[in-house]
């Protein structure tokens, strides 16, 4: 053998990290597990909560999947990957988040069982793949017939809240408004959900049973100017979109005053244009403007003399919102303003809550924006309701939107690991194994929930399989302390069929992608 054949090639970067064959499988499935395990006990009613601290020592409370994954600094690739399963949930659905995380932790631990049996990465892929699409059409069997009522939407958004700090009597109060904001915003023209049509303000200083909704807009601003009226109903609204100051050249250029009357004619030239603005609304017969940009105190005590009410620098989302909801135009100029450029509600209000004032902009002619104003006792509660909010308003609204509801508390996830047993049977090859380990990793989400519910997480998969050949249908069913098996749709334990199929979809395909990798190189 010659010496030149002998020599090294480096053809990576010096420093360069290459971990490579059952190494790096071992060590991102490795990554991946240990994700879902961080997130895992949160799931189901009796889930426990997470305290993450930052390095500034901010504090966030929370047993919401996207948040603790979010907040927490991980930097593992594969790792990240669960992440962003979470994400794209969280994005698609609203809620499933810790439900899709753990799923794809069962999948890579189940696949680390089959690489030690030496089926090969592809096999597992294309197992895992089938029995993902058995999983889905075992959802679609399992979806429930009932019409979308009042009283079915509220069960869906009580299951989505249920565990996270709202407590039981209060999620039901919370769970009437959720739906009823929903449905409002479901009466747009084209009939679909704008998730900006239902805002969420937040303020401490009450418990969480004084939420309010609102049928409209709540602003945190106040008057630009202490003479303004607190109170205006029947109110013709502007929306604008510029400055009500004097107006400034482009050409930077000084002017030179040489008399008093000088002086005098600038100053009232002035006062003119400043006074016209407030004349100009006025005129239009506006009782309330909302403007994005900055007014001139001058302007501001025109407007109050005319006993118009106005707020300055309102942020680009309300105005949106406000526009949505009055029916208003949002205005550049002041000139030949008409009817229609103008919208309408039944009351403007400005309510103070401790040192606070809002403005409460209700019964808007158009209504297609509601406010769910949400009160809690201390920052860290209110923060957990806000997120438990939005996630029950986003469920309700996939419920309606995206094909219906199924039987909640693990009863679908049973459903399905049983219909993939029974159709791998007749898979032929070693395929069938990773199709089998497949209805495992599902089952591990209802066997989870029995054990944070305080059951024998081993008895209770015994007793739900048995129950399910019996009736068609089992859960667990959360009883204070415990749990026990029964029917979720007799509880009211239901939820949106998006969710499942959301959580089926992305996990299968990031646990897929994980075993698929060999090699992995990063560099210094």
């Amino acid at each position: 053998m010659s010496s030149r054949m002998q020599q090294p090639m480096y053809i990576l970067a010096e420093g360069t990290e290459r971990t490579h064959g059952r190494s790096a499988q071992d060590s991102n499935i490795r990554a991946g597990k240990a994700v879902a395990e961080a997130v895992r006990t949160t799931l189901g009613p009796r889930g426990m909560d997470k305290m993450l601290v930052d390095s500034s020592g901010e504090v966030v409370i929370t047993n919401d999947g996207a948040t603790i994954l979010e907040e927490m600094d991980i930097e593992h690739p594969a790792a990240q990957m669960i992440v962003e399963v979470a994400e794209t949930q969280e994005e698609e659905v609203g809620d499933g988040t810790t439900t899709a995380a753990v799923l794809t932790g069962e999948l890579l631990a189940h696949a680390e069982n089959l690489l030690d049996d030496d089926l090969h990465p592809t096999v597992i892929v294309e197992g895992y793949t089938e029995a993902a699409h058995i999983a889905q059409t075992a959802i679609d069997d399992m979806v429930l017939e009932a019409d979308l009522d009042d009283d079915l939407l509220r069960k869906v958004a009580e299951s989505s809240m249920t565990g996270k700090g709202t407590g039981d009597v209060t999620a039901d109060v919370l769970a009437k408004h959720v739906v009823k904001a929903v449905q409002m915003a479901h009466e747009d023209g084209d009939g679909t959900f704008h998730h900006e049509d239902v805002r969420v303000l937040t303020r401490t200083g009450a418990s969480s049973s004084a939420t309010e909704l609102v049928e409209g807009v709540v602003l945190d601003k106040e008057p630009i100017n202490e003479n303004m009226p607190r109170s205006v109903e029947d109110a013709t609204v502007a929306v604008l979109d510029m400055k009500l100051d004097v107006r400034e050249g482009e050409a930077d250029t000084e002017y030179s005053i040489n008399s008093v009357d000088q002086l005098t004619a600038a100053i009232d030239a002035e006062d003119e244009e400043l006074r016209g603005y407030a004349e100009a609304l006025t005129d239009a017969g506006v009782d309330v403007v909302f403007c994005t940009k900055s007014i001139n105190d001058r302007v501001a005590g025109f407007l109050a003399d005319a006993g118009i009410l106005a707020f300055k620098s309102v942020k680009n989302s309300d105005a949106r919102a406000l526009a949505r909801a009055t029916g208003a135009k949002r205005l550049g100029s002041l000139t030949d303003i008409e009817d229609s450029d103008l919208g309408h509600v039944d009351a403007v209000n400005i309510r103070a809550f401790g040192d606070d004032e809002l403005a409460f902009v209700e019964g808007g002619a158009a209504a297609k924006s509601v406010t769910l104003f949400l009160r809690g006792g201390t920052e860290h509660v209110i923060n957990e309701l806000e997120r438990a909010i939005e996630d029950a308003v986003d469920v309700v609204a996939a419920a309606i939107d995206k094909g219906g509801v199924v039987p909640g508390a693990g009863a679908t996830e049973i459903a399905i690991a049983d219909r993939i047993r029974s159709e791998a049977a007749g898979i032929e090859g070693r395929k069938q194994l990773a199709v089998e380990a497949y209805a495992d990793s599902v089952e591990a989400l209802p066997r989870t929930l029995a054990e944070n519910t305080g059951m024998d997480p081993i008895d209770a998969l015994v007793d739900l399989r048995s129950h399910y050949e019996k009736e068609g249908i089992a859960g667990i069913i959360s009883t204070g302390r415990s749990g026990k098996i029964g029917d979720p749709v007799e509880h009211g334990v239901i939820d949106p069929a998006a969710v499942k199929r959301e959580a089926i979809e992305s996990a299968t395909e990031a646990a897929t992608m994980i075993v698929r990798i060999d090699d992995v190189i990063a560099a210094e």
